[in-house]
Formats: structure tokens, C-alpha cells, sequence
């Protein structure tokens, strides 16, 4: 091991050229800095990451809820619209025929739906489409909430701009020794890992901006009058594969969270 006293480093100091020792005296001097102010950024940023992330799965239990109410929806029109007894057939008329009675008279002629059960569903309609519009509410907060998130981050980022400027590091480079380059090497910030969070936000929000702006127009194109039995199975199908949401993505950002 080596052993150096006082004096030896002195002497070592005083034969270094001033030039020298001060480039080396500023390089340490920006690493330090460079070093702290580069932890306070990652932990700003993974903790926005976070928040990020927390909201989304709001966002998706949001759109769980809402596909209840759009299936409900569907049931409950799909009831009101179910056709009355075909009477055409010769095995319906003998059924009927064998069991004519006045209260299957009126259900017929009702068209088939007991009158409760028609009200019932009625109410169902209703209740679905206040829940719907009530869902846009609360998806177009979180929407908001992420956006700001993102803008936030993004400011972070650009703090961090300014201390990795590729010609800066060039300058440096070109001064250092081969040592000192080495060196350098492994003071820098892991800013991949950064820039993963940031990257990350940017293309979820993007993603589930567009899943909200499907389902906004799912729910402004339900009615009770025109939309089809074949519209509302699509509306369903398309609500619950989120064809704007890519999973490896997902996946890949669930992760970076420890």
C-alpha cells in the first residue's frame, strides 16, 4: 500500500503546471456539482414517474367501471328492443293455443316485456348513460393531471440539459488525459435511466389521451332510437381491447418501478 506524507504531496501539487491544476481543480469542482445536481433531478423525476403511474391506474380502474356501465347499457336496450313472439309459426300458435290465458294474452300483445321489467330497464338506460358522462368527468381530470406531470417532468429534464451539452463534454474530453477520461466516464449521470421515466410518460399519456378521446365518442354516439344492436357490440369490444394501449409498454413501465 501506498503511503504519502504531507510534504511528498506537496511537492507534488507545486510541480503540477498551474494551468493544469486548475483545469483539474475546475473538472472536480463541476463533477461535484454535476453529481448532486444530477441526484436531485432523478429523484424529482422518478418521483413524478410515480405519481405518473399511480394516476394511470386510476385511469384504468376508471375504465373498468366504465365498461360496465357501457355493457349494462347495451343489455338494457337489448332488452327493450327484444322483438315480440314470431305467431307466424305453427308450433307457437298451439303453444299459445293450448295455454291461452288472460294474462299471456296481455304479455303478447305488451310485446313480450312484463311492465316492471320495462321500467326497470328503462331506469337502467338512464342510470348507464349519468355514469358514462360522469366517467368522461372524472377521465378527463386524470387526463389533465397527467398532462401536467408530463410538463413537469419535462422541465426537470431541461434543467439537466445544460450540464450534458455534447460540446462541453467534447472540451473536456479533448483537454483530459487518457486516465482522466476514464474517469470522467464514470462520474457521468446514468441519464438513460432518466430519460426512460420521461420517455415513458410522454408515451403513455399519449396513449391513454387517445384511449379517452375513443371512449368520449363512444359515449356521444349512444342512443337509445338509432345506435344499432351491431354498434353497441363494437362500442363493447372496442371499450374493453383498448386498441390505443399498447401492453409492452405497460409492462415496461410497471417495472421500472421497484
Amino acid at each position: 500500500m501506498f503511503s504519502f506524507s504531507a510534504s511528498s504531496v506537496v511537492q507534488f501539487i507545486l510541480r503540477v503546471p498551474v494551468g493544469l491544476y486548475f483545469f483539474l481543480l475546475r473538472l472536480f469542482l463541476f463533477f461535484q456539482f454535476f453529481a448532486m445536481l444530477n441526484s436531485e433531478i432523478e429523484d424529482q423525476v422518478f418521483n413524478l414517474f410515480k405519481d405518473f403511474m399511480a394516476r394511470v391506474a386510476k385511469f384504468d380502474d376508471l375504465v373498468n367501471l366504465g365498461s360496465i356501465l357501457l355493457t349494462g347499457f347495451q343489455q338494457g336496450l337489448e332488452f327493450l328492443r327484444r322483438p315480440p313472439v314470431e305467431k307466424t309459426s305453427e308450433l307457437v300458435k298451439n303453444i299459445i293455443r293450448a295455454n291461452e290465458t288472460q294474462r299471456l294474452k296481455s304479455y303478447i300483445e305488451a310485446g313480450c316485456i312484463n311492465s316492471d321489467d320495462g321500467v326497470q330497464n328503462t331506469n337502467k338506460l338512464h342510470t348507464c348513460q349519468l355514469g358514462l358522462r360522469d366517467h368522461l368527468s372524472k377521465g378527463k381530470s386524470i387526463l389533465n393531471e397527467l398532462e401536467c406531470l408530463v410538463e413537469d417532468v419535462n422541465g426537470a429534464m431541461e434543467n439537466l440539459s445544460p450540464f450534458q451539452d455534447d460540446s462541453f463534454a467534447d472540451r473536456l474530453n479533448e483537454e483530459a488525459s487518457t486516465d482522466d477520461k476514464e474517469e470522467i466516464a464514470s462520474s457521468l449521470p446514468k441519464r438513460n435511466e432518466v430519460t426512460d421515466y420521461a420517455e415513458c410518460m410522454g408515451i403513455i399519456y399519449s396513449m391513454v389521451k387517445q384511449d379517452y378521446m375513443m371512449q368520449e365518442r363512444v359515449v356521444s354516439a349512444l342512443n337509445a332510437n338509432k345506435s344499432s344492436s351491431g354498434e353497441l357490440e363494437s362500442y363493447c369490444l372496442m371499450w374493453s381491447l383498448r386498441p390505443f394501449i399498447n401492453s409492452e409498454v405497460m409492462d415496461h413501465a410497471w417495472k421500472l418501478i421497484p
